[in-house]
């Protein structure tokens, strides 16, 4: 497990609001690549991430087929929070958490706005368990 800086948080946290939202990079089970901005993504943890999967389409089928994902943050106005390139990847495993105390741990801690866009709240939390983080230069952190 990889720990994520507790300097980081902020930063990572207000994405969505900055304009500059994570993107999740997943792969089918066919090997088909994908990138989705996911507004939603937020620190779980010191060593996971989380998002609120509302759309439940192409990402979450990913997942569903191969829980192996990575997660991209860059935001230069933050540059001085981050490291090198003001640029984070999170690589890691998923786990999608359909119910129970988890998924409302998760629920709690998204951003309205993402909230918003899921009025019956029929989402899923998917929990990221990091296992490395490097910077723009892919140099580990």
């Amino acid at each position: 497990m990889a720990t994520i800086n507790e300097e980081w948080w902020e930063a990572i946290n207000s994405s969505l609001a900055d304009g500059t939202p994570c993107l999740l990079g997943s792969v089918s089970g066919d090997g088909q690549p994908q990138i989705s901005p996911k507004g939603s993504i937020l620190v779980h943890d010191a060593s996971s991430l989380a998002f609120w999967e509302r759309s439940k389409r192409t990402a979450l089928a990913n997942i569903q087929d191969n829980q192996q994902v990575v997660v991209y943050y860059r935001n230069p106005e933050k540059a001085e929070q981050l490291p090198q390139g003001a640029c984070l990847r999170f690589y890691g495993t998923c786990r999608v958490v359909e119910s129970g105390p988890e998924r409302e741990a998760v629920m709690n801690k998204v951003v309205q706005r993402e909230l918003d866009a899921d009025k019956g709240r029929t989402g899923v939390a998917v929990i990221i368990d990091i296992a490395r983080i490097t910077d723009l230069r892919g140099a580990d952190l």
